[in-house]
């Protein structure tokens, strides 16, 4: 993923009480850092500055969802922070505090794209839409930030539309070049975007995939879309919708690494304080319900703003996403999902059951950590990706093998942390329906499937 570049270590953690070191023996937990403000954080909206004053939903204290812990450091304290969402008054921004700089957690970065078959192919769906829709051609030129493994960029590299990725990560910018995609190991930002325009770099497509959220600096961020799009280009970053996640129950999508949740509304002011215009938007099923928009500069009239744009807007608005209430009745439902999740697992225990987790991403780590859900509970996970595999889940310490463990173990049954993928990953376990396994999904809410 990526973020920008200024501002990074301005983190407001300086002074942390580190528990795990305190005089106190009542105050350490064995392995694990809680780390805390000495003060009261002064926190203001990372897009027009008002004081946050309304929490959207308290999730507890939890680590980094993505940093996998090895074998070898099983031992080692490991830090948790507070995460807890606010939502702005003035412009409905839900975010984040920066607890951690993104060069902490970005620079190595276990998530690949790769990994989802259905995620490729939507990725070769867009493909083949944009470069058709835009005339793009070999005199082109398509930039994607945080373009991680290549995922999407292999596609364009295919028809001979000249790419470019950036992507601060270098361990995941290898793999893409290695699949012929040319990638910039950098994070981005308005800094960035001048180098590149130096270099006689500008972008006619400018795409960003699940990047908006892992932006700390917002502002710098879209600051650089408008210097790298070349005067009829055309932007398209797709972001979860905050209305799906409220609607869907989706609180796991709520990590350290997701600084900011964008309702249209939010995301149309940002782009236009920065001279760009949202002429088009689409809803797409991906991570639980997404926004597709696509922007140009405002300066620009060739290409009209759509209805979808309107519509969207104002339904937003007769749905309350300019109203606080809307944001504060989230915190109970989350409440709820933590609560029959454990009923069921408690019960599940009782009887004697095995359970097994399947995927290890950010949004499980999450819940597992919420809900308090350790191996008491679960087994183990699988995972398909490689550098997963073999470690631990951060937090709750559920050691992660390769799929392959499912057939080995026949478990009772199989929670599926990728809530998002259940479909993809069911037809891929279809074979435990040997031996009776069901398949447990948390969100929306819990359900069991045969």
């Amino acid at each position: 993923m990526s973020h920008t570049e200024t501002n990074l270590f301005d983190t407001g953690i300086a002074n942390q009480v580190d528990l795990a070191t305190t005089d106190n023996p009542d105050e350490t937990t064995s392995g694990l850092a809680f780390t805390f403000p000495t003060e009261e954080l002064s926190l203001d909206c990372r897009f027009c500055g008002t004081s946050l004053e309304h929490i959207f939903v308290d999730l507890g204290l939890s680590p980094l969802c993505e940093s996998y812990v090895a074998k070898d450091q099983l031992n080692d304290m490991e830090p948790f922070y507070p995460l807890k969402a606010y939502v702005c008054e003035s412009c409905f921004l839900v975010q984040v505090p920066t607890h951690v700089s993104g060069e902490h957690i970005f620079s190595h970065y276990a998530y690949f794209s790769s990994y989802s078959d259905s995620w490729l192919e939507h990725c070769r769906n867009y493909t083949e839409m944009m470069a058709k829709r835009l005339g793009l051609n070999h005199g082109s030129q398509v930039v994607e930030i945080a373009s991680n493994d290549g995922y999407l960029l292999q596609y364009f590299v295919a028809r001979g539309i000249p790419s470019l990725g950036i992507e601060p990560a270098a361990n995941v910018a290898e793999a893409a070049v290695g699949k012929g995609v040319p990638t910039l190991v950098k994070f981005f930002g308005e800094e960035t975007a001048r180098d590149l325009v130096t270099d006689g770099i500008r972008a006619d497509l400018l795409t960003g995939n699940n990047v908006l959220a892992h932006v700390p600096d917002l502002n710098d961020f879209v600051k650089g879309l408008k210097l790298l799009l070349n005067e009829e280009g055309v932007i398209t970053i797709e972001f979860p919708h905050l209305m799906r996640l409220i609607e869907g129950n989706q609180f796991d999508t709520i990590y350290q690494e997701h600084y900011c949740y964008f309702s249209f509304i939010a995301v149309q002011q940002v782009f236009a304080a920065h001279g760009l215009t949202i002429f088009d938007v689409e809803e797409l099923p991906t991570h639980g319900g997404s926004l597709r928009i696509y922007a140009h500069h405002a300066e620009e009239r060739a290409k009209p703003v759509l209805s979808s744009v309107s519509e969207l807007r104002e339904r937003e608005i007769a749905a309350g996403y300019t109203r606080l209430e809307t944001y504060r009745s989230f915190a109970e439902r989350v409440s709820e999902t933590k609560r029959r999740l454990l009923e069921f697992l408690i019960d599940a225990k009782r009887e004697g059951k095995s359970i097994a987790g399947y995927g290890a991403p950010g949004k499980g780590n999450t819940l597992l950590n919420y809900c308090g859900i350790r191996q008491d509970f679960v087994d183990y996970t699988v995972d398909r990706n490689p550098m997963k595999q073999g470690t631990f889940l951060p937090g709750t310490r559920i050691p992660v093998f390769s799929p392959e463990k499912i057939a080995e173990t026949k478990p009772d049954y199989i929670l599926i942390l990728p809530w998002n993928l259940k479909d993809e990953v069911m037809r891929q376990l279809a074979f435990v329906r040997e031996w009776g396994a069901k398949f447990v999904v948390p969100i929306p809410q819990l359900t069991v499937y045969s």
